[in-house]
C-alpha cells in the first residue's frame, strides 16, 4: 500500500544562516542513562567526518551488560547552507532499526517507521545532523553568546518531523576530564504536548565548539547523559 503524502511540513524551515563546519573528529564520552526503566552506565562515541561536499555523522552509545542502547547515523551533502541529509538511520534499545530518507530528486521525505511521506522544502535536518548543523551555525555566528539567541530547524525523526528551536541558556564553566571549560549551554525544549526529546548541549568554544556534555531526555523520563572523555582530531 502506498503511503499518503502530507501536503506540508508542520513548519517551513527558516532562511539559511551562515555556517562554519567544525574539523573532523571522534569524541568519546562516559554516560549514565535510564532506558526501559533500567539505570545504566557506559560509553558513547560521536564521529563527525566532513569530506569535501559530503559528510557522515554517527553516534554509538553502549552500556555495560546490555550492549548498544542507541545507534544513529546520518549521511549526505554539504553546501553553502550547511548539511543536506540523504539518509538517517536510528536503532534504539530493544527496538528495530529504521531509516528516514531524504529523496531530494523527488522532493520527498520518507519516514521508515510510520511509512508516511512529507514534501521537502529545504533546510531540513535529522536527529543526528541537527547537532552538527547547530555547531556549524554557532561557529559562524556574530554573537552566539547572548542568552536567548535561537536557531530553528525542521528535524526529521523516525515517524515525522517537527520544528526544533535551540536557545542559548547561559555561559557556564563546567568541570570535565579535559579540565574546566567555558561552555555555551544550549537547550531544546519541545512543547509539553509533544512526544519528543528534550536536549541540553554544552559547547566548548576553546575546543572547536565540540559538545563536551549532552543530555537527551524523552517525554517518558528516560534519558542519556554524556560527559566528554577525549577528543581525537581526524
Amino acid at each position: 500500500m502506498l503511503a499518503l503524502q502530507a501536503p506540508l511540513l508542520r513548519a517551513a524551515p527558516t532562511r539559511q544562516s551562515p555556517v562554519n563546519m567544525p574539523p573532523a573528529a571522534e569524541l568519546d564520552y562516559s554516560i549514565r542513562a535510564r532506558q526501559s526503566g533500567i539505570a545504566l552506565s557506559g560509553r558513547a562515541r560521536l564521529t563527525w567526518l566532513p569530506t569535501g561536499d559530503r559528510y557522515l555523522a554517527s553516534a554509538e552509545t553502549s552500556a555495560m551488560l546490555v550492549g548498544k542502547i542507541l545507534d544513529e547515523r546520518s549521511e549526505g551533502g554539504i553546501d553553502a547552507g550547511g548539511l543536506q541529509p540523504v539518509a538517517y538511520t536510528e536503532k534504539r534499545f530493544r527496538k528495530d532499526a529504521t531509516t528516514t530518507s531524504f529523496d531530494r530528486k523527488a522532493g520527498v521525505l520518507r519516514f521508515g517507521e510510520s511509512q508516511q511521506t512529507q514534501r521537502l522544502q529545504g533546510g531540513e535536518q535529522d536527529r543526528a545532523s541537527a547537532l552538527w548543523q547547530l555547531i556549524a551555525s554557532a561557529r559562524a555566528g556574530k554573537n552566539p553568546y547572548r542568552p536567548g539567541h535561537t536557531w530553528r530547524f525542521v528535524v526529521a525523526g523516525q515517524r515525522d518531523s517537527d520544528p526544533w528551536t535551540f536557545s542559548v541558556l547561559a555561559r557556564e564553566k563546567i568541570k570535565t576530564s579535559l579540565g574546566e571549560l567555558d561552555t555555551l549551554h544550549i537547550v531544546r525544549t519541545p512543547p509539553p504536548e509533544a512526544r519528543e526529546r528534550k536536549l541540553d548541549i554544552w559547547l566548548a568554544p576553546s575546543m572547536d565548539w565540540y559538545p563536551v556534555r549532552l543530555r537527551f531526555e524523552d517525554s517518558n523520563g528516560e534519558f542519556i547523559e554524556q560527559f566528554i572523555e577525549g577528543i581525537n582530531k581526524l
